[in-house]
């Protein structure tokens, strides 16, 4: 919430307006790869709410910290008297009525923590929410502003606000239904004054890898959350600094290669990727040399450090900071390299439910052996090429030429199998993972110089392109299947496993092919693109979409759990 001039204006997620409050109007919503971006009026006031998750691959400490800051910035003003306010409720722990509240001041910041009573390490609620961690909330004063903070029942709290514009320093024992809330006066404002918050999630043991806790990269560093969010707030001006350089070089490097609907997606897609990624070292030792990432296959069934989700990952790795392919297989191959998978295939994931990342010692995981083992290969070359060196994958040869060896002999005749989308069920001689199996080949016969593996992969591209094994009579697409007798009529699927035989610059499959599929693409093109094969419904193609940073209205404030 915001007060103007004794008038209070509602901002963002005040689901039930205290007397007197008023809604504030959305006038401007943006993003960018780096930030979220909210334009008001509160009257005559211009607020700004600006919402920023730093992304700095190769600066592990900003990346590890679990944190997210907030700038509220009031603008175009005239001496007008401004205060702000947040809040926040149970609901970021994941339950409500077993909710522990901490207040405390560190030198000038203002911190409150929030965390679950028993809960037990490594525990989710039903929506995948972490239950074990602890919620920050943050901020300290500006050099011309006043801080004030308050604990209790969230319309005593907030009313006393919107009445008075501070809050009374009580933090009493938390009640279901309670709120935190820090308040700014950022006092008379002749042109502009900003605050920023800091929130965030931080868990002592992130990750337990095979019986063995990890701990984010950054508690090498700062041993407790306090003096953490206490660094991230001294870190905000290098940590926009950095943001903003990124954000610009992002857009226009999209823009540049393929237009503004692409700049829009690559955009929006930065924050997906790294926000998934946890960061971790041995908790018993904090030894920054023994670096592993995971990543939460995330709307699905919470899998560990999912092969076919690193898979459509790894492009962005590549061009930001490639040591992230590494540092995410490294907990898959050291995994592998124990002999506790039993099967001759690579794994799907390393863990059924995370963060507990403890393996199938059992084989009992979801089994896509053409799809994750060509990732494996496919993954290893890419981070080999990218950083002009073999040394890594050298040290795992032995596992990966296995893997070569599997998609010689079961990479073409394919048995019945799932591919990585899992929900069209099984499939045997599915063109997309031929194409994957012979794009892993060479991609292995390139990583070691080893020709007769990339022959039988240039060979399977071969048959499938050149002898049109399958693709359709014409040849106008790839099949979903061949030979053609599988295929139930006309079919084709979204053959995106070209894409790293492209990137890589492998030339497995000749250029035709690929022109083939770009003239086929568009006639399929439905309301969210291509269908990602025949099997999938194509709805009809909608009205055109407001673009970003060009969403301008004037809305009702919608309802969430900051204010």
């Amino acid at each position: 919430m915001a007060r103007v001039n004794g008038q209070t204006f509602s901002l963002l997620g005040v689901p039930t307006l205290p007397d007197g409050v008023r809604a504030a109007s959305i006038v401007n919503a943006e993003y960018t790869a780096t930030h979220t971006v909210f334009s008001l009026l509160a009257g005559n006031v211009s607020i700004k709410l600006d919402f920023l998750s730093p992304v700095s691959p190769s600066d592990y400490l900003r990346q590890s910290l679990p944190f997210s800051y907030l700038t509220i910035t009031a603008a175009n003003t005239a001496g007008d008297d401004i205060q702000v306010y947040v809040d926040l409720d149970e609901t970021w722990t994941g339950q409500s009525g077993s909710t522990a509240a901490n207040s405390s001041a560190s030198g000038s910041t203002s911190v409150f923590q929030l965390s679950v009573d028993g809960a037990q390490t490594y525990t989710q609620n039903a929506m995948d929410q972490a239950l074990w961690g602890e919620v920050v909330f943050a901020s300290r004063p500006s050099n011309s502003s006043k801080i004030s903070v308050q604990s209790g029942d969230a319309a005593s709290v907030r009313g006393l606000f919107a009445s008075n514009g501070t809050l009374s320093d009580s933090t009493p024992a938390y009640s279901a239904g309670d709120v935190v809330a820090i308040a700014q006066n950022l006092g008379s404002v002749a042109s502009s004054a900003s605050v920023t918050y800091a929130i965030g999630y931080t868990r002592d043991a992130a990750v337990n890898y095979l019986g063995n806790a990890r701990a984010s990269y950054y508690s090498a560093t700062y041993k407790d959350s306090i003096s953490a969010v206490n660094h991230f707030l001294d870190d905000y001006a290098d940590a926009e600094a950095e943001a903003s350089s990124m954000d610009s070089n992002i857009d226009s490097k999209a823009t540049s290669t393929a237009g503004a609907n692409y700049s829009d997606i690559v955009t929006l897609s930065v924050r997906q990727a790294y926000g998934a990624a946890d960061l971790t070292i041995p908790a018993n030792t904090l030894d920054t040399s023994d670096l592993m990432l995971f990543l939460k296959e995330i709307s699905s069934d919470g899998n560990v450090n999912t092969i076919d989700v690193i898979y459509p990952t790894f492009p962005i790795f590549y061009v930001m900071d490639p040591e992230y392919i590494r540092l995410v297989l490294e907990p898959v191959v050291r995994y592998l390299e124990m002999g506790r998978w039993p099967d001759p295939w690579t794994i799907h994931d390393i863990g059924s439910a995370y963060p507990n990342a403890t393996g199938h010692d059992d084989g009992q995981a979801e089994q896509q052996p053409i799809e994750e083992t060509g990732n494996i290969l496919i993954l290893a070359y890419a981070y080999s090429k990218a950083v002009g060196s073999t040394t890594w994958a050298d040290t795992h040869r032995s596992l990966f030429q296995g893997y070569a060896d599997y998609l010689v002999t079961d990479g073409f005749d394919m048995a019945s199998q799932l591919s990585t989308d899992d929900g069209a069920g099984p499939l045997p001689n599915q063109t997309n993972l031929a194409i994957k199996a012979a794009v892993g080949l060479t991609a292995f016969g390139a990583m070691f110089g080893a020709d007769n593996y990339t022959d039988t992969g240039k060979g399977y591209a071969n048959q499938l392109y050149n002898n049109s094994l399958a693709t359709d009579a014409e040849k106008t697409h790839f099949q979903l299947q061949y030979p053609e007798s599988l295929n139930n009529g006309s079919t084709y699927s979204t053959t995106f496993n070209l894409y790293p035989d492209s990137l890589l610059g492998l030339n497995t499959f000749p250029q035709a092919a690929f022109d083939m599929q770009a003239s086929f693409y568009p006639t399929q093109r439905a309301q969210a693109g291509v269908p990602l094969d025949s099997s999938s419904p194509a709805p009809p193609l909608p009205a055109p979409m407001p673009r970003r940073k060009s969403s301008s209205s004037t809305i009702s404030t919608p309802s969430s759990q900051t204010e």
